[in-house]
């Protein structure tokens, strides 16, 4: 169901959009907003006549905003700041994610903008609460290559890499990339493009770079191209080649620790009589999952299908043999 905007929520959404990505025409915005194109006009217009500095990018054919404007500080509920400060001092101040540190920084200024009684209130109530995350790399081993990357994206452009491949034993081969997307997850950063001279699409990890270059050549990300589409079932983020029925038995009291988690966003529960329950899931590659079901240790069984069955029987008996 589309969301329904009323006039000021919907000229505040225009200013962001238009000052955090190039490319927002009116026909987009129109789209966006699910209204007319006149009635973006004249929102446009409105945006003008407050003092905000937007014009029609000739080369886009987009919106942009002059990057010397910033809008005035917003007002935040006690919660909404508590959220924000959590979040950024557990993820930026951290280092649970590399390279947001600046986020950080950010918070802080708007917390030294907030009346001194909610700034006080704001203290009491963090020092109540923890955010636990997973470890991650650190970041100064690879941050010109991070850098490098965005670049890349920005100005679509290929790159030239190499890339330290685990047991491939082609460390020193050089390729081309065609960089489509850069994302964080289960503890780092990734970039998804086109491998020459895999001639295919592959996720490669930032820290595995051996090297990377920006050529003078362009690119563009095919049409077609979406993160999820890409990612489509993975069990994280490596898919693979062929979608396969999972199904997986886990034996009481377990059985409630596996149904407390999302742990896929085609996962299905089936509880039986003795406490125990069924897992299902359709997931792309089994590379991924088997790892996640060897950490459950003797608590399940694999029912289906019969190549993730072999796979963690073999897995198990070599496991077995290093402890004889």
């Amino acid at each position: 169901m589309p969301v329904k905007y009323t006039k000021v929520h919907r000229l505040m959404q225009i200013i962001t959009l238009v000052q955090t990505q190039r490319g927002w025409t009116a026909e987009a915005l129109a789209k966006e907003f699910n209204t007319a194109e006149r009635t973006i006009f004249r929102d446009i217009k409105q945006i003008k006549e407050l003092g905000i500095p937007i014009e029609t990018d000739g080369g886009s054919k987009g919106y942009t905003i002059n990057g010397t404007y910033f809008m005035p500080p917003v007002r935040l509920t006690i919660e909404e700041a508590l959220a924000m400060s959590a979040l950024c001092e557990t993820l930026a101040d951290s280092g649970a994610i590399p390279f947001i540190r600046p986020a950080s920084m950010a918070i802080h200024k708007i917390q030294s903008q907030l009346p001194l009684a909610v700034r006080e209130e704001l203290t009491e109530r963090l020092q109540t609460m923890q955010l636990r995350t997973t470890p991650t790399m650190d970041e100064e081993g690879y941050g010109d290559i991070y850098d490098t990357a965005q670049r890349a994206l920005l100005k679509k452009k290929i790159i030239e890499c190499k890339y330290e491949s685990i047991g491939s034993g082609n460390d020193d081969e050089v390729f081309l990339f065609h960089p489509y997307a850069l994302f964080f997850g289960k503890r780092a950063w990734y970039i998804v493009g086109f491998h020459e001279n895999r001639d295919a699409i592959r996720t490669l990890k930032l820290s595995r770079f051996l090297k990377m270059e920006i050529t003078n050549h362009s690119t563009e990300v095919p049409p077609s191209f979406t993160l999820e589409k890409h990612l489509g079932n993975a069990w994280q983020m490596i898919p693979g080649p062929k979608d396969f029925e999972v199904e997986i038995k886990f034996d009481h009291p377990f059985s409630f620790t596996i149904s407390d988690t999302q742990w896929h966003a085609t996962q299905d529960i089936e509880w039986h009589d003795d406490e125990s329950c069924t897992f299902r899931c359709t997931v792309s590659g089994l590379d991924e999952i088997v790892w996640w079901i060897l950490g459950m240790g003797p608590s399940c069984k694999v029912i289906k299908p019969p190549e993730l069955v072999d796979k963690v029987s073999s897995l198990t008996k070599e496991m077995a043999e290093r402890y004889a």
